[in-house]
């Protein structure tokens, strides 16, 4: 049983079976080997004397359905170099309570399920379960990789409700995810160019964001030669919010006289909010005899269209010139929603137009907020930052 059992440096003295908590023990008593070189667990080094031996009791897999315990003579070795230290084990690491593989089983499952689904799967704690996938994370992981990194992604998610935000920083080049931190003030986002350090900073040439002025102030305070590139969702996400849905709503004001239009402009935010190939094919005939009864509506739909035609561009003096253009058209519009919209978006002109030299976006960061999403449903939300950030890194480990 000691070879199949893979407990290196170990043998079975003897085992027995025993009911424990409505379920069959395998207990397997393991004691140490004649003759076998054991090394410190602090410098790693051959180590003859022994210094005290402590029963453990330490969970393994599970064999033909039993729940395995083996009860270890655990060493501690008489290091002259670092003291009293416990033997290294291959198969165990040091003050575990489960052996390696065990922990690599719940590591596995718990990258597809939650915490406490693969704690109950295996028998363990919760808590126990945690920790483990904890320690595993952080010892597959390690510190990122910020070597080489010349583009970079930023924008928010949703951490807690309540307005409480964390920030996700990536590398767009290899798909990866770089640094998660609570926040999305300029003090909380720092940490991340702290650690990315003066040297790789000067490096970075472009980074994607949304009109996060924190963002944008950070960037230009650590990352000298970089180009803010804003991201084409969110600035038509607050066209939308500031001049579609505001047109919209003094449209239903001006037709309170008149139930049936009245409704129909109030009922129809999601239709005009929506892209054009994006309308389900029953509802296009609704959009087209909306826009044809309401000229500021589709005034205002149209200038959507066109603004976004801006990240369309690659070269800089053709867009400035459609910027100009689309200006123009919404300043005559006479509406004034979109003239405000045009005031407050004209400051952010050269972070838009250096899409045409950078054509780097946030649908990166989109996709991986979604998959954040879910990660947290699974696990039914995190207390714990430090674990779910974590658990955002594994998910994204990059490409190439």
């Amino acid at each position: 049983m000691s070879p199949l059992g893979g407990w290196a440096g170990y043998g079975v003295s003897r085992w027995h079976r025993e009911p424990r908590g409505g379920q069959r023990w395998l207990v397997i008593e393991l004691d140490p080997q004649e003759g076998v070189r054991r090394c410190c667990s602090g410098c790693g080094q051959p180590v003859a004397a022994i210094h005290d031996r402590t029963v453990r009791r330490i969970r393994d897999l599970p064999v033909f359905e039993e729940s395995v315990e083996l009860r270890v003579q655990r060493l501690r070795l008489a290091c002259p170099r670092c003291g009293p230290r416990l033997e290294q084990l291959d198969w165990l690491d040091r003050h575990a309570r489960v052996t390696r593989r065990l922990a690599r089983s719940v590591a596995r499952l718990c990258a597809v399920t939650s915490v406490r689904h693969a704690a109950q799967w295996h028998g363990l704690d919760w808590k126990t379960a945690k920790a483990i996938d904890y320690r595993y994370l952080e010892r597959t992981l390690g510190p990122p990789d910020l070597d080489g990194v010349r583009l970079l992604a930023m924008d928010e998610f949703a951490i807690q409700k309540g307005h409480r935000y964390a920030t996700v920083v990536v590398d767009p080049q290899r798909k990866r995810v770089l640094w998660v931190g609570r926040g999305r003030s300029r003090a909380e986002v720092r940490p991340f160019f702290e650690l990315l350090g003066p040297q790789r900073c000067a490096q970075i040439q472009a980074v994607a964001m949304d009109m996060n002025t924190a963002y944008d102030l950070e960037v230009r305070q650590h990352c000298p030669n970089a180009e803010v590139v804003y991201d084409l969702f969110h600035v038509v996400a607050k066209y939308g919010r500031e001049v579609i849905d505001r047109v919209r709503v003094d449209e239903a004001n001006r037709l309170r006289g008149d139930t049936s239009a009245r409704r129909v402009v109030k009922t129809s935010r999601w239709l005009l909010l929506r892209n054009r190939e994006n309308v389900p094919a029953d509802k296009a005939v609704h959009l087209d005899e909306l826009l044809a009864a309401n000229r500021a509506l589709l005034t205002v739909y149209l200038l959507k269209d066109d603004l976004k035609q801006l990240w369309r561009y690659r070269s800089r003096a053709w867009a400035l010139r459609a910027w100009k253009q689309w200006k123009r058209r919404a300043l005559r519009s006479g509406l004034e929603p979109l003239k405000i919209f045009v005031r407050r978006l004209e400051p952010y002109l050269p972070g838009i137009l250096a899409h045409c030299r950078w054509p780097l976006g946030t649908n990166l960061v989109e996709g991986i907020n979604n998959k954040i999403k879910v990660i947290k449903r699974m696990a039914y939300g995190f207390r714990d930052d430090a674990y779910f950030f974590l658990k955002i890194r594994a998910a994204f480990p990059g490409v190439g």
